[in-house]
């Protein structure tokens, strides 16, 4: 992979932010080169990684979709998050050297491979590479923050209205449209993220219908009215 190939295939991804905006050099990009050169295929209903492997990569999504789960004492899988294209998977072996959750293709999906052992070496070669690999972290938690929100004190409509604007403002950010979307998890996969019951969100997306809000065919959904699903959002409580 040349410098171009590098810049092509950084274009739609997190990648870019680890190298692009960053002013490295010829030699340094030649060495980020050796770290990303490597790409994985993981079909739809597959794992990328399961709970309890050993932790030896991050995972930027090149092209695909992805939910992580974990399994409750009860046996039950519960849904933490979905990654898209552009984004980064493995963080959560970092602490303790093994994956705490599953990671599974929702699609036929490729990533780059990062070997974070590789990646701490270039990060501390290179300052401003470093700055990046934190800040991709940062998000993370911020992330995670937003998620405690939402399960935290939010009622059922604003939940799925929240889920709704974050999902299309990703995909907006990667091209995609700012009003149309296509539902890569089911149902009932949405409830578990959103700690709700699959009638819940079924009865939730039908009202969203009813009062004109979104258009729902089967994963199919157009979104029509933007601010009444922020006014849902940013109503205050009962």
């Amino acid at each position: 992979m040349d410098l171009h190939s590098i810049k092509v295939a950084c274009s739609s991804c997190n990648l870019r932010e680890l190298c692009l905006p960053v002013g490295l050099s010829a030699d340094e990009m030649s060495k980020l080169d050796h770290v990303i050169s490597t790409r994985r295929r993981v079909k739809r209903g597959t794992s990328l990684f399961n709970a309890g492997d050993a932790f030896t990569s991050l995972y930027a999504v090149r092209s695909g979709f992805f939910k992580t789960s974990v399994t409750t004492a009860d046996g039950r899988d519960q849904v933490t998050g979905f990654q898209m294209t552009g984004e980064i998977i493995g963080m959560d072996g970092i602490v303790q050297d093994k994956h705490s959750c599953a990671a599974i293709a929702l699609e036929d999906a490729e990533v780059c491979v990062l070997p974070f052992d590789k990646l701490e070496q270039l990060s501390r070669e290179f300052s401003t590479l470093q700055h990046h690999v934190h800040k991709i972290m940062s998000r993370e938690i911020v992330r995670d923050h937003g998620v405690m929100l939402l399960l935290g004190s939010m009622r059922a409509e604003e939940r799925l209205a929240a889920f709704l604007l974050n999902l299309v403002q990703r995909l907006h950010a990667r091209g995609f449209s700012q009003s149309e979307l296509i539902l890569r998890m089911t149902r009932e996969e949405i409830g578990s993220y959103l700690g709700m019951k699959l009638e819940t969100v079924s009865r939730t997306f039908s009202k969203f219908m009813d009062d004109g809000i979104i258009d729902v065919k089967q994963r199919y959904v157009h979104i029509k009215d933007t601010q009444a699903l922020a006014a849902i959002v940013s109503q205050p409580a009962d």
